[in-house]
């Protein structure tokens, strides 16, 4: 199984294979928490076979409770799932459990971690599959929702759109006035 994270969004650190199709995975801390938070994940897994039941168990977590715990499910997208019947990002995975870890982080606050576990059963061989905490809102997405809803002549009494800043990584950080225009 390959793992992968290197994309707009993706966050996975390690992977580990500590079973023939189990695999203990940690994501990277949170930006801005000096790592001292981790509860999401973004990431996608390749070489898959058809029918087998894989089990990832994240380890590396840090709130003592989880909507995991009461009925919520992680995400997953399967690029061939998606291209045969059209199935986009939707709940799925079994066997879902998040629990104290046996792993412990040095020298922080929150010395003791939480295990989000799952299982999940694949579809096809060799499919490219993406498992999230949340659907993805990356800040291509967000560009391509500004760019259409700020069409010239669509909302050009209501809507304006400028550059406030640059962020550290090159990125715009765009300022939107809603306002009427024409009034006075």
């Amino acid at each position: 199984m390959l793992f992968e994270s290197r994309f707009e969004s993706g966050n996975l650190q390690k992977a580990y294979q500590i079973a023939d199709f189990e695999y203990d995975l940690e994501c990277k801390f949170d930006h801005g928490s000096s790592g001292q938070l981790t509860q999401w994940f973004y990431f996608r897994v390749a070489n898959t076979r058809e029918g087998q039941v894989y089990r990832f168990n994240i380890i590396n977590f840090y709130k003592p409770d989880s909507l995991y715990n009461h009925g919520m499910r992680p995400l997953l997208y399967s690029k061939q799932e998606a291209k045969n019947s059209l199935l986009g990002w939707h709940r799925g995975c079994q066997d879902i459990k998040y629990y104290p870890s046996k792993h412990k982080k040095q020298n922080s606050v929150h010395a003791q971690l939480y295990t989000l576990s799952f299982s999940v059963e694949l579809n096809y061989t060799n499919d490219k599959v993406y498992f999230a905490h949340c659907y993805p809102y990356t800040y291509s997405d967000c560009q391509l929702m500004l760019k259409r809803i700020c069409l010239p002549g669509y909302a050009k009494d209501r809507l304006r759109r400028t550059e406030l800043v640059k962020t550290l990584a090159g990125n715009t950080v765009e300022l939107l006035m809603i306002t009427n225009f024409t009034s006075s």
